[in-house]
């Protein structure tokens, strides 16, 4: 009755409720990635400031309003969820409880309740739509960016490039965003092209091309390197379900052992092999200042210095960083340091566990039903973390990466029990999660 029932627009026309969810999420997602208003705001020089973060905090409203109205419809389906989600609720609860000790608590306590709301959207998306039907969603979203980027490009170059450079940030403030965002596309159109079921060939290879147009004109490494890694992840994942017994065990170790051994390699020659390249041998600064956070990782390594505290300006341990570089670094530029100035090893901990258990999952559902469209819900998992490498985007509020990458996580411990037939561990009967 709820899917049937219609708002009445206009001269007769019914829309229904499920055409207002696909509206709905696409543009909720686009409004979070932060696409064409925060680029309207900026000064001459790239910054805003208070006034216009101000403001743009409000568009995040009609976002949450959305999430709230889609999960007020679907109570019943979001109990099921948030009860199999149970360590990614607790890892929800650790901001807010990290008020208690952080070092700026009216800023934790801001930034956990939108975090908080933020992720309603991706309950709203886990419940709301199967894993193709947000694939072509996401696709929608991301492309959505790209071609506007693009006609930006067209239209106003000065305006769509970096200032003083050469580099395209599109419809973003930074050109980092606009390949992230196109990385992401890449791999999502690349993902339609393989799935034979869409039946949007057509639609993807348009999204694919400028999705590479996007990432090569952004020249971001960090969103390069994460388009490499989704093609091998890609393979990966595709390879899985067709091993069994011992032989799928040796397959995953031995790539987790290949992977290890590559990022080492890299660990150890990636500033020689820059320096003779000509190259920044810092990775813009990053090698230096992930050596500070480092020391003050260790300082207060236990809880850490309470949510998104750290880099504040009244933090006098950022200050200190902040000089010793000569730039106002915003992040760690690492999301995994990131999480531990947050919340030390303990919270971290929690947040590694929730991680492998998604991995787990995901990886499960692939193999017991790769025909559903879960590889590229396992790729974006993985991709997101790569990216966290070099860049900052774990536990973030109002950024559609961190909601897609939550949606992944919820979706996975959603329907892992429909189709492994498990309990949800409080001998209740398990529910049966409604199709959209």
């Amino acid at each position: 009755m709820a899917a049937a029932l219609g708002a009445r627009i206009g001269h007769g026309l019914n829309v229904s409720w499920r055409t207002v969810e696909w509206w709905g999420a696409a543009i909720a997602l686009f409004l979070q990635t932060g696409a064409i208003f925060p680029l309207l705001m900026t000064s001459p020089d790239g910054a805003l400031d208070d006034a216009a973060k101000a403001k743009l905090r409000l568009l995040s409203v009609p976002v949450y309003a959305f999430a709230c109205l889609i999960l007020s419809r679907n109570f019943q389906q979001l109990l099921v969820a948030l009860a199999r989600n149970l360590q990614f609720n607790l890892l929800l609860a650790v901001p807010f409880i990290s008020v208690l000790w952080s070092v700026s608590p009216s800023t934790t306590l801001r930034r956990a309740v939108g975090l908080l709301f933020s992720l309603l959207l991706a309950y709203a998306l886990a419940l709301r739509f199967t894993p193709r039907q947000l694939l072509l969603l996401v696709m929608a979203a991301m492309g959505a960016c790209g071609v506007l980027s693009l006609a930006l490009l067209g239209l106003s170059p000065s305006l769509a490039r970096m200032p003083g450079e050469d580099a395209v940030r599109g419809v973003f403030v930074h050109k980092n965003s606009l390949g992230w965002y196109a990385s992401i596309l890449v791999m999502v159109a690349a993902a339609a092209i393989m799935d034979g079921t869409l039946g949007l060939r057509r639609i993807a290879f348009v999204s694919l091309i400028v999705g590479l147009v996007c990432l090569a004109g952004s020249g971001s490494m960090t969103a390069t390197i994460a388009a490499v890694a989704a093609g091998v992840l890609f393979w990966f994942y595709s390879t899985l379900p067709k091993s069994r017994g011992i032989g799928r065990v040796v397959f995953v170790l031995v790539f987790v052992e290949i992977a290890v051994l590559l990022l080492l390699v890299l660990q150890e020659f990636l500033v020689p092999v820059l320096e003779a390249l000509g190259k920044d041998a810092t990775l813009t600064g990053r090698i230096p200042l992930w050596a500070m956070v480092d020391d003050e990782i260790a300082r207060h390594l236990l809880l850490g210095f309470g949510y998104q505290a750290f880099w504040t300006e009244g933090n006098p341990d950022a200050w200190v960083i902040w000089s010793k570089i000569d730039w106002m670094a915003p992040h760690a530029h690492n999301g995994f340091r990131d999480t531990l100035l947050s919340f030390g090893i303990v919270g971290t901990s929690l947040f590694v566990v929730v991680l492998l258990r998604a991995l787990y999952q995901g990886a499960r559902l692939q193999c017991r039903a790769p025909q559903d469209g879960w590889l590229w819900l396992n790729v974006l998992m993985v991709m997101v973390m790569v990216m966290n490498l070099t860049e900052s985007i774990f536990l973030i509020q109002n950024d559609a990466i961190f909601i897609l990458f939550c949606t992944a996580m919820i979706m996975f411990s959603l329907h892992t029990p429909n189709y492994f037939g498990a309990r949800l561990g409080d001998g209740s009967r398990r529910q049966a999660v409604a199709g959209p």
